[in-house]
């Protein structure tokens, strides 16, 4: 694609095709227009997060399984796999929901960390994408810890009391305690909505500046490509300058995916048991 190797920042946005920078000869990419089914254009971000529930499922499904036939995790993988469902059970899940109920929730904890991870982590694969650079889908993953949430919420308490057990206790006046009240409810409510629209806009404003900000340092090559003076000191410091922040962007996928999780507990905890 022309516009791609002009503009390196079009490889932080969305597009309806692949690029598949690893199967070409030097000077020449192939990109793959992707098709649109039953009316409904498919983008490269789609794939990616098809990519991704694909190496969940087999990834840890048979991990899952072994480690449920077996008292004792065998090999790296296993012990890596293991190491990282009980950290999120033992140190995210039941500190923040509290509880033995708290293990409800486990699978839900388990499935957006790794979901948000595979994400984050096939963006930087060459000719990949963070999906999770896109608000579009931090949004309907945090739609998904609202609905958690609220549903948490009103299982536990009933739908009546757990709206009304959002606003707590009110030490006033009986002749201002009705419009105190209401104000409180509709500023807490609010606050409910707000939190999780934070939680999407906090994922995807992480994940589309480390890859803009990757995007503009090689872009300091194209820029000097015709200047050979430039382009024989720019070109390796900006590699070096992306390997680097590469092994930066590694870390943030896992710390990102760690925040997202741990703040989705943090919410449904909160549902559970308000004030």
């Amino acid at each position: 694609m022309a516009e791609a190797s002009e503009n390196p920042l079009s490889h932080v946005v969305d597009h309806t095709s692949l690029e598949l920078p690893w199967f070409t000869p030097p000077h020449f990419e192939w990109t793959i227009e992707l098709p649109t089914i039953f009316g409904i254009q498919l983008t490269r971000f789609m794939v990616m997060e098809l990519i991704a529930a694909g190496l969940m499922v087999l990834l840890l499904i048979p991990m899952a399984r072994s480690l449920a036939k077996s008292p004792y995790a065998r090999g790296l993988g296993a012990n890596m796999f293991e190491a990282i469902l009980l950290f999120l059970r033992d140190q995210v899940a039941r500190p923040a929901i509290g509880g033995h109920g708290a293990d409800r929730f486990v699978p839900y904890i388990w499935t957006v960390f790794f979901f948000v991870l595979f994400n984050n982590l096939l963006g930087i694969i060459p000719g990949g994408a963070s999906a999770t650079g896109n608000i579009n889908v931090t949004a309907v993953l945090a739609l998904a810890t609202f609905v958690v949430v609220v549903g948490a919420g009103m299982r536990e308490m009933g739908a009546a009391h757990f709206w009304v057990s959002i606003v707590p206790q009110l030490d006033v006046p009986v002749i201002i305690k009705k419009p105190l009240w209401i104000l409180m409810f509709g500023i807490e409510v609010s606050g409910l909505f707000i939190r999780h629209v934070v939680l999407a806009i906090r994922l995807f404003a992480n994940m589309f500046a480390g890859h803009v900000v990757l995007s503009v340092i090689l872009g300091f090559i194209l820029m000097t490509k015709f200047l050979s003076v430039y382009f024989f000191v720019v070109a390796p410091a900006s590699l070096l300058g992306v390997l680097f922040l590469s092994l930066l962007e590694l870390f943030v996928a896992f710390l990102q995916a760690y925040i997202f999780t741990f703040l989705s507990a943090l919410f449904i905890g909160t549902a559970l048991h308000p004030h």
